[in-house]
């Protein structure tokens, strides 16, 4: 019984630990406040995304088309390619980052409490380096007619390697997650 007590204490610290390094990416949305989203029924998107590098459409491009359809879909406007009320460009941007910290010393033993606690005073101290990758999804909604910027979502956070494993699970929880913040909520939950 009491093996059964410790594994299930171990599993139990395992998936806080995990569950408490996961990363969510930071969003941010900013809204014309004199636009009309309501009279907004259709959508489009941009002949040209900025998430194309080339003379074609790049994965990355399809996957946000698919993404941001679903979420504007969810709130009550239908695909127009011809004459849409509002068009949706993308941007990503990716750049590396270094990121250093104090860590105490001990022979390498008392590392197991950093991130949680210092130990005593006293200690020795080393600096750890870390360098990853940040990337930036920004999402923008112009009105057609007026031809002008009235919202845009974006989502920053770091670009891990199951990410780019999963890019397109990935994109359309970065996209999920910039859309809480549209201005016209989900009529229904989008099945991610």
């Amino acid at each position: 019984m009491a093996r059964n007590f410790r594994n299930w204490l171990l599993a139990g610290a395992g998936a806080l630990l995990l569950n408490a390094c996961a990363s969510t990416p930071n969003t941010f949305s900013q809204t014309d406040p004199n636009a009309d989203f309501d009279s907004y029924r259709t959508y489009g998107f941009h002949d040209d995304p900025a998430t194309n590098t080339a003379e074609y459409e790049s994965l990355v491009t399809n996957f946000l088309k698919v993404s941001v359809a679903q979420q504007l879909d969810a709130r009550g406007m239908t695909y127009d390619p011809e004459d849409p009320d509002v068009v949706v460009n993308f941007f990503l941007n990716t750049k590396e980052k270094v990121q250093s910290r104090s860590v105490p010393t001990m022979s390498g033993y008392y590392g197991y409490r950093d991130p949680f606690f210092d130990p005593w005073p006293g200690y020795a101290y080393e600096t750890r380096i870390d360098q990853y990758t940040e990337g930036t999804l920004n999402i923008d909604v112009a009105d057609a007619a007026e031809r002008k910027l009235v919202w845009e979502g974006s989502a920053v956070g770091r670009i891990t390697e199951e990410f780019v494993r999963n890019l397109e699970k990935g994109l359309d929880q970065a996209v999920a997650a910039i859309f809480v913040n549209y201005p016209v909520p989900a009529a229904y939950a989008v099945k991610h």
